[in-house]
């Protein structure tokens, strides 16, 4: 979710009501859930970076492998068994391809990731957590659970559930828009 603010710094330009038509980056849609999810995503990435030495994209490659693969999954679990296709990791992380291809190859290089025969295509291969891998995703979940309780404590019980419906309307509205563009 990036509209080329990264940094998540405040550039200085609002001090008025950052409202429609004010002109204003800060009252920007875009710019606020930028800004918002690099916070987020800051905060997360210090807290995996210093207990497991993972990145954000590092982290998000192991969380989609990890929810696909369920506890007995990994390599040699067969069909099903929790691997992925690099195209379906990508489409799932939501993250470029080259910032995936990145983190599988450092995860690799740790043995927290691994190729492992595809059994529907001879040609191409999938990717898992290894046993590593998966020990590693199984202590950071609850970390991830704390993070998010850590950053939702302010809101209520309905707030919370109303921010989750919300944002999932405006990024199911940004996708369809995207497929109308192309």
């Amino acid at each position: 979710m990036s509209d080329g603010a990264s940094d998540g710094a405040s550039d200085g330009a609002s001090d008025g009501d950052g409202g429609e038509g004010s002109g204003e980056l800060a009252g920007f849609l875009p710019y606020q859930l930028s800004v918002a999810s690099n916070a987020v995503s800051a905060l997360i990435a210090e807290r995996y970076r210093k207990r497991f030495g993972l990145k954000i994209a590092e982290w998000r490659v192991m969380a989609v492998l990890g929810d696909c693969c369920g506890p007995g999954g990994g390599p040699g679990g067969g069909p099903g068994g929790g691997a992925m296709t690099k195209r379906a990791l990508t489409a799932a992380t939501v993250m470029d391809k080259v910032a995936v291809n990145r983190a599988v190859k450092v995860l690799e290089d740790r043995g927290l990731v691994a190729r492992v025969p595809n059994p529907g295509d001879g040609r191409s291969h999938l990717l898992a957590l290894t046993g590593e891998g998966r020990g590693i995703h199984g202590e950071v979940m609850p970390l991830a659970r704390a993070t998010e309780a850590d950053l939702l404590a302010d809101l209520a019980g309905e707030e919370q559930a109303t921010l989750r419906q919300l944002l999932a309307r405006l990024r199911a509205r940004a996708m369809r828009l995207a497929d109308e563009t192309q």
